[in-house]
This record gives C-alpha cells, structure tokens and sequence, in this order.
C-alpha cells in the first residue's frame, strides 16, 4: 500500500463520525523504584516507592485512543464509568481526545471505574491490581446506554460494540433491547468486539481472534492455543454464511483474515524485528478497520490497514500504543512478511518432493519451475562455511558491549537475561548486514543502561571490535586453505561448487550477495575458487551501508533484465534473501544448512527461512542432479548428463 493510497485513506475517514459503546477503563502504570524506599514508622513494614506514574485509557479506551490517532471527523462515546477519581480521569482524557462524552452515564451506586493497575519492576510487569471486577449495572443506566446507541445509529457513519470485561453486561434485558436496535437499523455498520458475547448479537459485522472464531463453530480452545490458518478459513467462511455480515479474524503475528461475499482475503503478519508487546493490537485493528469501512473500503483493504496499524501498535512497549497515518505509511513501505507461520512451527507437516530432501513449502511453486535465467547467492551458510561459528563471536562481543565495566562481576540471573536477549537478537538479524546489526546493538547497550551515555561507541566501532574477532578465526582457515592444509571441499557445502557449475552451463547468469564486506566477500570466493562463477558480479557490504542491500541487488537485476519473476531464482540459509527473493516475485530457495558438518539439516534454521518466504527447502546441495532436474524441469537422465 503506497503513500497516496494511504493519503487517500485518511482523507475519506477524515469525514467519517464514528461511536464506540464498551467497557471503558483506565490502564494505571507505576514504575517501582525500592532504592529509596523506608520502612513504615507506624507498621514496620518496607514500604514500596514509585519513581514515577501515568495513565492512558484501556478497554475501549484505548479504541477511543486509536480512532482519534486517526483523525476521524467526530467520535462519541457510550459507556459507564463511576463517581470516583478513576472515571473523573477517564472522561478528562477521552475529551482531550476529542471525545464526546455526553453519554458517559455516571452510576453511583455499586460501580466502580473499571481500572488495571501495573506495577512495573527493573521493566517487568508485576501481577495486575483490578477495580470494577464487582460491578452491577443498573438497569436504570442500561436504558440510558440503549439510547445513546440509538441516536449513534441515527447519527453516526458507524458504532463500534466493544465488551472486554466479564460480568460487564449483567441484565439479559440490554442484549434483548440491542439486537431490537440492530434489527430496527440493518444497514449501519456495527462492529461487535466481544470476549463473552459473541453469538448473543445479531445483525453486526464481526472483529474476533483465531480462537473466538473456533469457539463460535462449538469448539473449546485454550487461551494460548493458535488455531492452524487452514482451520481459520474454514470457520470464518461459517459464522459468516450464518449471519451474512463481514467478519475480519485477528491471527496474531500470522495477519488478518477478512471474510465477505467474495471469499475470503487473507493479509500475511509482518516480521518486525524488535521487541512487541501485542497488548491492544485488537483496538488498534478494530478501530482502523471500522473507520476503512465507514469510509467506503472493501473488507479486504479494511483488513489491510488494519494489519499495518497493529503492527505499527505492538512495537510500543508499557502502553496501549496507537498508530498515526504516518506510522501507518511507514510500515506499509516494503513490509516484510510473515508466510507460512503454522508451517514453520509444525516440521510434522512438512512435503517432500518425492525421493528427495526438497521441502516442498509452497505447492505452488511447481507451477514456475522451468525458466530460470538468473541466480543470486548468499554467500555464508550457503556455499562458504568459512564463517561458520560467527555467532559464537557475536555473542560474546555484544555481551560485553551492553555489560561493559560489569561483565565479570553481575548476578548470574541478569547475565542469562542479557545472555538470551542477544541470543534473540542475532537468530533474528541473521543474514542483514553486520552494520545493521551493530546498529541494534547501539539500541540494546543503551536500553540496558549499565554503560553510561558517554561511554557507548557507534555502530562502526561496535562493527570494529567484531570484525576484529571475526577476522582472527577467518584469516586462521585461509591460512590452512593457502596452504593445502585443507581445500575447497572443507570450507563449502556439499555440492555446492558443483551446483553453480551446472547453473554455469545452462546460461544461468549468477551472483554473490552478502552481508559480510565486500572485499572479504571477493577474497574468500577467489580463495575458495569459484569467484570466476559469479559473472553477474559479487556484491557485498560498504562503508556506506545505504549503498548496498540484497534488496538492491536483487532490484537492479530484475530492472537492468526486464525479467519476470519466475526467471530469477534466490538461494540462501538467512530470511533476508529469501524474503527479498519472494517480495521480488522470484524461486526463494532455502538452505538449513548444517555448517559445521557442511551436509545434512540444520533445524533451527527451518522456521526463519520458512517465515521469510522460502518456497522450496534444502538442506545442502548434495542431491544437486535432482536440484537441477527440478528447477529446470528436465529428465533426471538429462541433468546427470
């Protein structure tokens, strides 16, 4: 989705007058700091100290909060709050929002302002203090809520019905006089977003996860169960051939599901490389959607938006985030995308091209084979192991980076937490450049906080210092390589050499493309002897890293060609080649590569590579006469020739 698309988006909601019914509370975060902290005179207890506090609205708060980041023309909101200082808070901050909250109905007896109390210690949320959980609604306030929710379908474009909170609904009387609503105004959109109501509605379009889903089709689903995609299809297309209304499934980080008369339109989950916190995403979709479809957009690019907004959402930590258009527009340029998520996670469900080690990922792909004329290799991992091990080097250069001066005197339990942080991070940089991933080492020393400000290098010396390491181990094998100590076949994968001759003789016009620098990219093939193979070009990092990316290279050759996608295959063991090779339309060929074997599978690579967009899966280039058979649809007799 371009710029202008989304420009134009924002322009129609911009006249869009939307209402949101709900459960609305205020999230509370106190950030505890002990070490001032005193014991109580009058108990002798240790008293707890907060450094510091805010607020934000939650529940459909915070739905609020997301239409608003939007710019909708008017928003009204419809719910109960209490005459205490929670609700007083709460409705200051929905009409800072822009709000109109003339039918926010105060009841003073037996309700309390629904309000979640988080207590943040060294960054970690301590168990939830909850005020409301004993409510009772009035019926008196119940006849005032029903109508406000029909003025807001007189007046309004559409009207979100937002239930999050159990026990919120206590007199079956309001559904009954709801639905009378929904039935007496059939057109209007209305979007129902309940946790324990879903099948008491009627006549609503539908935001709901993969379980809810599930369980609206009689099946009972644990709250941390993902329910498979193919499941998914199935029970969208059901509750919708029941009620005949939109629905639009939430999957987590495996996207958005929209179902309408046409089918259903599936948006993939985007790979976001930084930490998430997915609470509140459902608002920010709902919300996104809602306006999309108020503002005249089919379900399928409602749906769209809607997954760019969440994204943006879930990489904002400690708070019920909100997505702007222009964050929007930022993750909407060049999103990488998560495929096959349940694949990638169940290597039980795995298909094998028959009498071979190819996974086939993606059944589709059989379709394209036949016409390559253009090949790009990673270099590392997928022919070269000469590098093999730079993890282990990685490790233990940001470990020190982010511990500094305590790195040999920290508690062992902040150690393994530093330990498994930067474990995370290299598993999911892996394959982008080494500067980039300095780069985020910058962020994480920084985030950690144990080195003071101006004691922390940039991304080049970082770079540096690792190179360094890296160097050392690297130039040790080159050594024994100049030698003949040990030779081509102990530092590349098996076949892999072989292989690139056979593409060399069906006119394959190939290219190397790493992350590592250039000219170590250049002097490692040279020494390894297959330099001359590459007659596409070898292409590697530079000093000035916006100059060069995978994504470029890949770019340029399918520009200076005119090729079409199915001419052009892309072969690597990182998810950033694949991903740029099926972004580009291209064969995306993964290798799980076991290097320090340099043969057989390495299964901590398949998920990555599966995610990214690897439509065909090898573990080396050993059974690379088949390879050659399939890609080029020939005769096994004819590739062996």
């Amino acid at each position: 989705m371009d710029q202008s698309r989304i420009n134009q988006i924002l322009e129609k909601i911009s006249t869009v007058q939307v209402a949101v019914y709900g459960d609305f509370c205020l999230d509370s975060y106190w950030v505890m700091d002990d070490r001032t902290s005193e014991v109580s005179i009058e108990t002798g207890l240790q008293a707890l100290a907060v450094a510091r506090h805010y607020y934000t609205p939650g529940g459909a708060g915070n739905v609020v909060a997301n239409l608003a980041a939007l710019k909708p023309a008017g928003i009204r909101v419809i719910g109960a709050v209490g005459d205490d200082m929670q609700g007083r808070e709460l409705t200051a901050q929905l009409q800072q929002l822009g709000a109109d909250t003339s039918a926010f109905i105060i009841q003073k007896e037996r309700f309390n302002t629904y309000s979640y109390l988080k207590r943040l210690v060294d960054g970690k949320e301590e168990p939830r203090i909850d005020f409301g959980v004993y409510n009772e609604r009035s019926v008196d306030t119940d006849k005032q809520l029903v109508a406000a929710l029909e003025k807001a379908l007189q007046e309004c474009d559409a009207l979100i019905f937002n239930q999050q909170v159990t026990g919120s609904i206590t007199n079956a009387s309001f559904i009954d006089d709801v639905n009378a609503l929904f039935n007496k105004y059939p057109d209007k959109i209305v979007m129902l977003d309940s946790r324990h109501f879903n099948d008491s509605f009627r006549n609503t379009y539908l935001k709901c996860n993969d379980r809810e889903i599930a369980s609206l089709n009689g099946l009972n689903v644990t709250p941390d169960e993902n329910v498979p995609v193919s499941d998914v299809k199935g029970y969208g297309a059901e509750v919708f051939n029941r009620y005949r209304k939109p629905v639009f499934v939430t999957c987590g980080e495996r996207g958005i599901i929209a179902f309408d008369n046409e089918g259903y339109h599936e948006v993939p989950g985007i790979q976001l490389k930084g930490k998430l916190d997915t609470v509140g995403a459902g608002d920010t979709a709902i919300s996104a959607i809602t306006l999309c479809l108020a503002a005249g957009l089919s379900p399928a690019e409602a749906a769209l938006f809607g997954n760019f907004a969440a994204a943006v959402t879930v990489q904002k930590l400690f708070t019920t985030g909100t997505a702007t258009g222009e964050e929007i527009a930022i993750v909407a340029k060049d999103p990488d995308y998560i495929y096959n998520a349940d694949l990638a996670e169940n290597e039980r469900a795995a298909v094998y091209y028959p009498e071979t080690e190819f996974e086939i990922c993606v059944p589709e792909i059989l379709d394209k084979l036949g016409h390559i004329r253009y090949a790009v290799f990673d270099h590392d991992g997928t022919i070269s192991s000469l590098r093999q091990g730079w993890e282990e080097i990685m490790e233990p250069v940001m470990m020190k980076s982010i511990l500094g001066e305590q790195y040999d005197t920290i508690d062992a339990g902040t150690f393994h937490k530093v330990q498994a942080e930067c474990k995370a991070f290299i598993h999911k940089t892996t394959g982008i450049q080494t500067i980039y991933q300095m780069e985020g080492l910058v962020n994480l020393v920084r985030e950690f906080g144990f080195v003071p400000e101006d004691q922390i290098l940039d991304k080049f010396q970082y770079k540096e210092i690792y190179n360094d390491g890296l160097m050392e181990m690297v130039n040790k094998r080159m050594e024994k390589l100049a030698k003949g100590e040990l030779g081509q076949e102990d530092y590349t994968l098996k076949g892999a050499v072989e292989f690139l001759k056979q593409l060399k003789e069906r006119g394959v016009t190939m290219y190397l493309a790493s992350g590592t620098d250039a000219d170590d990219v250049r002097n490692e093939a040279e020494m390894l002897g297959y330099a001359d193979l590459f007659d596409g070009g070898i292409y590697g990092a530079l000093r000035d890293y916006t100059k060069f990316s995978k994504k470029m290279v890949i770019e340029k050759i399918i520009r200076d060609n005119n090729l079409q996608g199915k001419e052009l295959a892309v072969f690597g063991d990182g998810p950033d080649e694949i991903r740029e090779g099926r972004r580009a339309g291209g064969i995306s060929v993964g290798i799980t590569s076991n290097e320090v074997q340099r043969f057989g599978h390495n299964p901590a690579k398949r998920p990555r590579l599966v995610r990214a967009g690897a439509q065909l899966l090898i573990p080396d280039f050993s059974q690379h006469k088949k390879l050659i058979s399939l890609l080029f649809q020939e005769s096994e007799n004819y590739a062996e020739a």
